[in-house]
């Protein structure tokens, strides 16, 4: 079998914190590679004229993690899941693939990427290949370049199939950490009045306007917005409200932090559809939602990971 080497670098002090995320992506483990205490373990090792010099050399203050990816899973989009990730934890990086740059990987990766139903009515297309609709079928036209959100990956796939249930004619969407823009123009789809993406990486936020202006959305009903809404108290204004659905497909600990931010940015009969957590983390994550009166009615769980449709119920 045919494998793809995802390299990450980080700083060695994030090392943990990023291994954690690669660990999300893959079931069978990651090599990380770490030389920041090689010298203090030579001793230990092995004579010192043993040690190759090159290796000696090598930076302490960065360490490597693989990723390896089987021929049948698209590289990219993991890369963008990582990427997205490591941002949303403030974790500077560099992905790679062997011998394949992040700017060849930014276009070589659309051979794994075909038009691929994500919900019950949901079709995601890439916009260079052509797909005839069946009746009552949704096209989402997208071109996700570096931005996370193609539909492969199970945490989108959740979040749209509760959008499905979660959006009604005429609602306002606000969607944290839009990535491609998929989980947005979902919602214009499926009867949104309007959309606000907002993302941390300027790239995504582009990449997401390009998107839905592909799928016929203009500024009107889509608007897309670079920021950290778990630090900048000056953009909740910025994004209109109250909405009546906020789509979260971050991580557990931004949604935890967002928590408060959500409760006051979501309309009284407003729903929440929170993805990007893994099954270890759920119950930290619904605890933090109930204390302020979000409440999960539904829970879908797919390979590890789970998503919540969640209303409000005001404390009595």
């Amino acid at each position: 079998m045919d494998w793809t080497d995802l390299q990450l670098e980080v700083a060695t002090a994030d090392l943990d914190t990023a291994a954690a995320v690669a660990q999300m992506t893959v079931p069978y483990g990651i090599q990380i590679e770490d030389y920041s205490d090689l010298l203090e373990m030579v001793p230990q090792i092995a004579h010192i004229d043993l040690i190759d010099e090159a290796l000696l050399e090598r930076n302490k203050n960065v360490g490597i993690i693989h990723i390896y990816i089987s021929a049948d899973q698209n590289p990219a989009e993991t890369a963008a899941f990582v990427s997205q990730r490591l941002a949303a934890e403030d974790i500077c990086h560099t992905i790679y693939t062997g011998r394949l740059r992040e700017e060849d990987w930014a276009t070589a990766w659309k051979s794994y990427y075909h038009p691929v139903k994500v919900g019950e009515r949901l079709v995601v297309c890439p916009t260079w290949e052509q797909y005839a609709p069946a009746p009552g079928e949704l096209v989402i036209r997208l071109d996700p370049g570096m931005a996370f959100g193609t539909g492969t990956h199970h945490t989108t796939r959740l979040c749209i199939r509760l959008l499905e249930r979660a959006v009604t004619p005429g609602c306002a969407m606000l969607d944290m950490g839009t990535g491609s823009g998929i989980l947005s123009i979902a919602a214009l789809l499926l009867g949104a009045r309007r959309a606000v993406g907002v993302d941390l990486d300027p790239v995504a936020v582009r990449t997401a306007a390009e998107n839905a202006r592909l799928g016929g959305f203009d500024q009107d009903r889509f608007a897309a917005l670079a920021g950290d809404l778990t630090r900048d108290d000056t953009l909740p204004t910025q994004l209109g409200g109250p909405f009546q659905v906020i789509a979260a497909n971050i991580v557990a600990d931004v949604i935890i932090a967002l928590a408060p931010r959500i409760r006051r940015l979501l309309a009284p009969d407003g729903v929440l559809v929170a993805s990007g957590i893994i099954l270890p983390r759920r119950d930290e994550v619904t605890a933090a939602l109930e204390a302020q009166g979000l409440f999960a009615v539904e829970v879908l769980e797919q390979d590890g990971w789970c998503a919540l449709y969640c209303t409000v119920k005001e404390r009595a």
